[in-house]
């Protein structure tokens, strides 16, 4: 349709009826995704009685609208196709009324490209021209450009409420057969509520995410819940199929410079937009954004471009060996396997990536989400290869590299404190860990989650503090074994040469309620280990503990051993204590070095040999 002045599109507009008159039975009709959704168009569609209308195709990446209604569906005139399952599609897939495409999204462009899949007809909802006759896509570009090369009808839905947004959004508006003027507002999704567990599980997450990261976000609590948690990260990119009103809120705060990223450096790229009216309002001619096709955005390749990717997605329920069972139903978007795992490939592909999925520890009803297995769930995702971290709002559980059993006690220790006996039990049951495993319930409700740190050391070494687990009996192990005689010699008082299961799993499976172990790790998440370990055991006579410490010998004198001593300091005088004891050998300069520069009035007796210290506090 060619026009001059661009001004004046409303005179040239038509009505959905004329529009209509060019349909014939039997056509495929491709509609805008989300916010985008051309809802004049769709609502004047099911509402009309002409008997040209008969046996339609419809065919839409992710219905998330409210005009494709279950009613509509249940007419024999409409048949509704998409590539995704959750929202209002889940319940229609199930009853046999919408049909799903199971296909990963970055091949969907392709499928139409090659023929595979074909269009005869475009709605598609644009924003009103600029003054050189283009119109902007708006807030979902997913696979517009192949569809608008394939139809032979291409209709505009203008509307002057969407944001015109920068990227691979720019349409010429004489590229279109007809336009019709939108009768509606773009749909608006208002923010998830969030509570103090979602709150918990998203802070876990996010000390899991450095700065210089990129991320992958979507939409629902776990996302409007992660955003506030990054704030005082640096440097954060965006690459993400969805843009939401938690990423505008990060952006606003400085986290997020996308400085770092390889793929649309400078700019947060996404697909789509989703969310409420400011957001919007906030994207409109918003040099910050930028939209692309799915083809683009969805690329493992392109994604794993970017350094240290890190894709978080929602989990419904996790099993011992680290299977997902994702999301079904309305509000859920990354809810099957073809929408995940371009993602996760991505993250793989990316140097120092992470795939973290995230889940409360129990459900609404109080049931719960760690499990023995997921196998008669829907929405299997079996990759369980692929997963490198479960978040919950009692831990991270590191599935990197760890075997099965190492994975069930990991994925034990972050599961609800009421539910690790049972999983115990059946996890024993199943051959799946030790028969003898120690477990301790009680401790499992007094663990020290707020001891869980990253501190600076000299020469630039950042170190993870938090206190041991059940699960860290591997990585102690493997700290043992790298101590050189002498180191052995100073922490135990004898030549121990061996570290077997049964003694260690007693070392690691401490009881909270008299003793307090610290580990240290270093490395980036997912990679770490423990180098440093602290305790103090209660004295069962007096309120007074024996304080003991071991550092791998590489990462001695850059502070590490201070900085626990600290720890263990201020949990010792906020438990009631009076003061540490410790044995130390003579020959041990450097911890002796340690408990002296620490502050604390300390009395020293030698005998034989052995420093025996006393650390007395002073009052606050």
């Amino acid at each position: 349709m060619q026009m001059k002045d661009y001004g004046n599109w409303q005179e040239a507009a038509v009505t959905a009826e004329t529009v209509f008159e060019k349909i014939e039975p039997g056509m495929t009709i491709f509609l805008g995704t989300g916010a985008a959704e051309p809802r004049t168009l769709i609502k004047r569609l099911m509402a009309s009685t002409a008997p040209n209308l008969q046996d339609l195709e419809i065919i839409q990446l992710v219905s998330l609208g409210e005009a494709l209604t279950l009613e509509n569906l249940q007419s024999h005139k409409y048949r509704l196709k998409t590539f995704y399952s959750g929202w209002v599609a889940d319940e229609a897939i199930t009853e046999g009324r919408v049909d799903l495409i199971p296909c990963r999204f970055v091949k969907i462009p392709h499928l139409i490209q090659s023929g595979k899949m074909h269009f005869d007809a475009a709605f598609i909802q644009v924003t009103p021209p600029n003054e050189t006759g283009y119109c902007s896509l708006g807030v979902a570009v997913d696979i517009g450009r192949q569809v608008m090369d394939q139809a032979k009808l291409l209709v505009a839905e203008i509307n002057p409420d969407i944001p015109f947004t920068y990227g691979d959004t720019f349409v010429a508006l004489s590229e279109f057969d007809f336009f019709v003027r939108s009768e509606y507002e773009p749909i608006y999704l208002p923010r998830w509520p969030v509570d103090e567990v979602f709150s918990r599980v998203a802070a876990n997450v996010a000390s899991i995410i450095e700065d210089r990261s990129c991320i992958g976000f979507s939409i629902g609590p776990l996302f409007e819940a992660l955003g506030p948690q990054l704030v005082h990260k640096r440097n954060l990119g965006i690459h993400s199929p969805f843009f939401t009103d938690a990423l505008m809120d990060l952006v606003k705060s400085g986290a997020v410079s996308n400085r770092y990223k390889e793929v649309g450096r400078g700019k947060c790229l996404a697909s789509y937009a989703w969310g409420t009216r400011e957001l919007m309002r906030w994207l409109d001619r918003n040099p910050l954004v930028e939209f692309q096709g799915i083809d683009t955005v969805f690329s493992p390749v392109n994604i794993g471009r970017n350094p240290r990717m890190v894709t978080v997605l929602p989990a419904r329920k996790v099993d011992l060996s680290g299977r997902i069972a994702l999301h079904i139903g309305k509000g859920n978007v990354a809810t099957t396997p073809s929408e995940a795992v371009d993602f996760v490939n991505g993250a793989e592909l990316s140097q120092g990536g992470i795939t973290v999925f995230a889940l409360p520890s129990r459900n609404l009803q109080g049931q719960p989400n760690i499990c023995l297995s997921v196998e008669n769930f829907p929405n299997l995702l079996s990759i369980r290869e692929s997963v490198d971290m479960i978040a919950t709002e009692f831990g991270v559980a590191n599935l990197k590299g760890c075997t099965v059993r190492e994975r069930a006690q990991a994925l034990i220790d972050i599961a609800h404190p009421n539910d690790r006996a049972l999983l115990i039990e059946q996890a024993k049951a199943n051959n799946i860990i030790y028969a003898d495993q120690i477990f301790l319930a009680e401790s499992a409700h007094l663990y020290p989650s707020s001891i869980d740190s990253r501190c600076p050391m000299k020469g630039g070494l950042v170190v993870h503090f938090r206190a041991i687990r059940p699960s860290d009996e591997e990585e102690m192990r493997r700290l043992f074994y790298r101590f050189s005689d002498e180191a052995v010699y100073y922490r135990y008082f004898s030549p121990i040469k061996v570290m077997p299961h049964k003694q260690m799993q007693s070392y690691v499976n401490v009881d909270q309620s008299r003793v307090l172990s610290i580990v240290g790790l270093v490395g980036a998440p997912g990679d770490e280990r423990i180098i440093a370990e602290a305790r103090f055991v209660k004295d069962k006579q007096r309120p007074y503990a024996d304080v003991a410490f071991i550092v791998d010998e590489k990462y001695q004198g850059v502070g590490i051993a201070s900085k626990l001593l600290a720890i263990l300091t201020r949990h010792a005088r906020e438990q009631g204590l009076l003061g540490f004891t410790a044995d130390v050998l003579t020959s041990n300069n450097a911890m002796l070095r340690v408990f002296e520069k620490s502050g604390i009035p300390m009395k020293k007796v030698v005998k034989e040999g052995v420093a025996e210290l006393a650390l007395t506090f002073t009052p606050i």
